[in-house]
């Protein structure tokens, strides 16, 4: 294959990169814990709730004491821990029988609400900007929208990257990580956010293209 047909289909959407696709592994290794959740009487929505719930009330308190950095130590650890409930609603739904329009709405909305929540604390930290960080968090909206408009053009819910939920969470772990080790950013930094914006903006765009080839394929 020549080059310039490597270059279109990975730009088409086609290879594009993310942790997504480590998903599969990741579902093996919580089988057994979702198997034990479902022999208690736990549900696909219940997860999915607690996954909101637990986002945004770390959320709103790094966001009132944003001067207490360790406490962003807390980001890493919840974006880990909401991956994992993402991905046990997810199988609990499916293999289990409990998928409901209700969890549809439930799971996508949840998804944008924890976004919202995780990533607007960085705004109160130098040298990060309102401006920016907000921008990230309205792309990553967009993109997770542009995801769930797949399904309705024929397409599937779209996951393309090369930035989507799991790449967004990484690259906010390791910045919280960074923040709640006490150490001083450079105002270089300030530049994440936007720059993580464009990123989100060519994964959205990504995922349109990719939604129309799979809608008209």
């Amino acid at each position: 294959m020549q080059l310039n047909s490597v270059m279109n289909t990975i730009i088409g959407g086609d290879y594009m990169p993310t942790l997504y696709s480590i998903k599969p592994a990741f579902q093996n290794l919580l089988r057994p814990l979702v198997g034990r959740l479902v022999a208690i009487g736990a549900t696909a929505n219940q997860v999915t709730v607690a996954a909101t719930i637990i986002s945004v009330a770390t959320g709103g308190l790094i966001a009132l004491f944003p001067a207490t950095t360790p406490l962003f130590w807390l980001l890493p650890l919840v974006l880990f821990i909401r991956m994992a409930l993402n991905a046990i609603d997810g199988m609990m739904a499916r293999e289990f029988g409990q998928a409901s329009k209700l969890g549809a709405y439930l799971n996508e909305v949840g998804d944008v609400i924890s976004d919202v929540a995780l990533i607007l604390p960085f705004s109160l930290v130098s040298p990060f900007t309102a401006p920016g960080v907000v921008a990230f968090a309205i792309t990553a909206i967009i993109t997770e929208y542009v995801g769930v408009l797949g399904v309705m053009t024929g397409g599937g819910r779209g996951y393309d990257g090369p930035f989507g939920k799991s790449d967004r969470a990484l690259a906010l772990g390791i910045l919280a990580a960074l923040i709640g080790s006490g150490i001083t950013l450079p105002p270089s930094f300030g530049w994440m956010f936007p720059a993580m914006a464009l990123l989100s903006a060519f994964t959205a765009l990504n995922r349109v293209r990719a939604g129309l080839r799979r809608a008209n394929s």
